[in-house]
């Protein structure tokens, strides 16, 4: 039996567009949620860390409290409250488990938090999403 056929072009070139149309979207987001934390009195440390483990969007302090922060952007209200899953919250909390020593001294507490975000609602922040 012969293979398939490769995808047509136009089906390369859409799947290539909603990657990059959410790649996009990702970002927004988590410059939404890093301004939205800062008017909580957060300082952003870092974006976008990429650790063996996976990826933590935002990485926040306030006093002595490190938050490695998950942010999901989803079109509408309703789909926030499936956008986040244990096996993505225990991936930020392995990342962070590498990246602890960068950002947190002695002292420091240290937590998971997510921020969920969609158009025409305030930022939701869940702090302490991830209890491991």
């Amino acid at each position: 039996m012969p293979p398939p056929p490769p995808p047509s072009p136009s089906r390369k070139r859409k799947g290539t567009h909603d990657r990059k149309a959410a790649e996009a979207t990702g970002r927004r987001g988590e410059r939404l949620a890093g301004w939205w934390l800062r008017l909580k009195g957060w300082s952003i440390l870092d974006r976008r860390v990429r650790t063996p483990a996976g990826e933590v969007d935002l990485v926040a302090r306030k006093g002595n409290l490190i938050a490695f922060v998950e942010v999901k952007t989803r079109a509408t209200a309703a789909e926030l409250d499936f956008a986040i899953d244990e096996r993505r919250l225990a991936r930020v909390a392995a990342a962070a488990e590498y990246l602890m020593s960068r950002y947190a001294g002695p002292g420091d507490d240290i937590r998971v938090d997510v921020i969920l975000l969609a158009p025409g609602t305030r930022p939701r922040h869940i702090e302490n999403a991830w209890i491991g």
